[in-house]
């Protein structure tokens, strides 16, 4: 078993986050999470209205007894959420972890979660960041390096450098993702200084993930290698999947086309149907490099037994070897 301040905090019994993939993230599979061991994470900004987010939380709370965390989004949205308002909704369930995102520090809901009694973890971009949210209150801060699928932001800096900079910046625990798909993944973590990983890429390949089995195949025949780097142009770098869709928005940034016509491949609603009907050139995928490493379809309670085990074996080796 290993015990970190990030268990300790959150009371989990792995180091392991799951990441906030937007409408992946079902009640079902954040519980999956968090019933394997881990923390799963809803994306509060794929319910549109304070009722549906409210029945997402019902029914992850019938789901498990075990602690999970909800995502506030920071970034800028085209039918934004009340941020406010869903943190009442959280604070009368109950919720006890809170993670925020965004371009910007939550400076005016941080004082709120303290008053509900919230543990709150910010995933930020690097030390600098990392220290602002340390002095409003931040209970942990998470980063990923360039490796990471999804949201890249703007340094490309690796996780074998980032962890260690921001740990070194900072005296609460230091959460790092980017590249983590195995135990191998999570014992470097630790050892660069992190109390626990986040993961994404990873978990798709489980029989929980809800998106369809095609899509799942696809991942399991990719390699490190096929994954791209998308919407730079426009400020918000992502890595994704290597497919059809993401080349059309690379064509569309040569061409210096503008968000409104890049959105329309790369939009929420397009990976959304992608996901339901398994045809892989429908939209964009966030994937990292990490796909490389994902040889299997198990449960998610399967894979992090399985993770946590070659975590250890890997660990107690380094301690023979040393």
């Amino acid at each position: 078993m290993i015990q970190t301040k990030m268990t300790h905090l959150l009371g989990i019994k792995y180091p392991i986050l799951g990441g906030a993939m937007m409408s992946i993230t079902t009640p079902e599979f954040v519980a999956a999470i968090s019933n394997a061991g881990g923390m799963g994470i809803l994306a509060s900004t794929i319910y549109k209205t304070p009722e549906s987010f409210e029945a997402a939380i019902d029914k992850t709370l019938e789901l498990t007894p075990k602690p999970f965390a909800v995502n506030l989004s920071l970034f800028p949205a085209i039918r934004a959420v009340d941020n406010n308002l869903y943190l009442d909704i959280m604070a009368a369930k109950g919720i006890k972890v809170v993670e925020t995102s965004g371009h910007s520090a939550p400076t005016d809901l941080s004082k709120r979660f303290k008053t509900a009694g919230m543990r709150w973890m910010h995933k930020c971009v690097g030390p600098r960041y990392a220290r602002k949210v340390e002095g409003m209150g931040a209970d942990l801060v998470t980063v990923v390096g360039y490796e990471n699928g999804g949201a890249t932001g703007n340094f490309d800096i690796a996780t074998m450098v980032l962890i260690p900079v921001v740990k070194d910046a900072v005296t609460i625990p230091v959460v790092g993702g980017g590249g983590i798909s195995d135990g191998r993944g999570v014992a470097a973590a630790l050892c660069l200084g992190a109390s626990g990983v986040i993961m994404g890429t990873r978990l798709l390949a489980t029989k929980e993930c809800p998106i369809h089995d095609n899509i799942k195949q696809i991942l399991l025949n990719s390699t490190e290698i096929d994954t791209k780097l998308v919407m730079r142009s426009i400020n918000a770098t992502h890595r994704v999947l290597a497919n059809p869709a993401a080349d059309r928005c690379l064509e569309l940034e040569a061409q210096g086309a503008d968000f409104e016509k890049i959105l329309e491949v790369v939009s929420g609603l397009k990976a959304k149907s992608m996901y339901e009907s398994g045809d892989v050139s429908q939209g964009i995928i966030a994937c990292g490099q990490g796909v490389g490493l994902a040889h299997d379809i198990p449960t998610v309670k399967e894979l992090l037994d399985r993770i946590m085990d070659q975590t250890l074996e890997r660990l107690n080796r380094f301690k023979e070897i040393s």
